[in-house]
């Protein structure tokens, strides 16, 4: 068994582990203060950008994969501006595979810290601001240490999320080792060769790091 680990390639579990990363990183910046316009700010479009967050949740996706290779296409206005001004290539290339992974997974960091905001009383926001502090510390100092269950499992399901992410890496970044060949391509790869043994180990490795994921969170929400 050890020989077996030894003899695959883990090269796509690294791609995976580093498009999950950076995802997370990403997705963590720009979630925390937009869950904190929607709980704390009113405006006209609120309802509909909810909606267009949540998209990807009922979106299959193929179709969120394919208009985003469109647009990243060079025929595309936005393709070819990038390409002709920044000398920028999106489709195929792990920057492209980041921004797909991020739209993808933007529901699964944006929900739960936004249900979070949403059970802080604003009796205790108030207080922060009548004692003169800002918005921004407000935010550092009362709600993340109030929301710190919410942020974890935000994390650790959005990390999860993108490690298992299929169709839409597989539209956007293909299969280049190294650079977009995430370890459920590898898997589907394996299967297609009929290397079941390989698309076992790849496949279990997965199972057993998605059950942990999920006890995890499972351990969170009862803290």
């Amino acid at each position: 068994m050890m020989q077996l680990l030894l003899s695959i390639d883990w090269t796509p579990f690294l791609v995976s582990i580093k498009l999950s990363i950076v995802t997370c990183v990403i997705l963590f910046c720009f979630c925390i203060p937009l869950a904190w316009v929607f709980t704390f700010k009113q405006f006209r479009a609120k309802k509909i950008l909810e909606t267009i967050i949540t998209l990807p949740l009922v979106l299959p996706p193929s179709v969120v994969g394919f208009y985003l290779l469109i647009l990243f296409s060079k025929y595309s206005f936005f393709g070819e501006f990038l390409e002709k001004h920044f000398n920028i290539t999106l489709a195929f290339t792990f920057e492209g595979l980041v921004i797909a992974s991020c739209i993808y997974s933007l529901p699964f960091m944006f929900n739960p810290l936004y249900n979070a905001m949403s059970m802080i009383s604003k009796n205790i926001i108030e207080a922060s601001f009548s004692l003169g502090k800002n918005s921004f510390i407000t935010l550092l100092k009362v709600i993340l240490p109030s929301i710190k269950p919410a942020i974890l499992s935000a994390l650790v399901i959005s990390f999860a999320h993108t490690m298992g992410e299929f169709g839409i890496v597989l539209m956007i970044g293909g299969s280049l080792s190294g650079e977009t060949k995430v370890a459920s391509i590898a898997i589907y790869e394996s299967m297609e060769n009929l290397d079941f043994v390989t698309a076992h180990i790849y496949s279990l490795i997965l199972l057993i790091f998605s059950f942990i994921v999920l006890l995890s969170v499972n351990l969170l929400k009862n803290k």
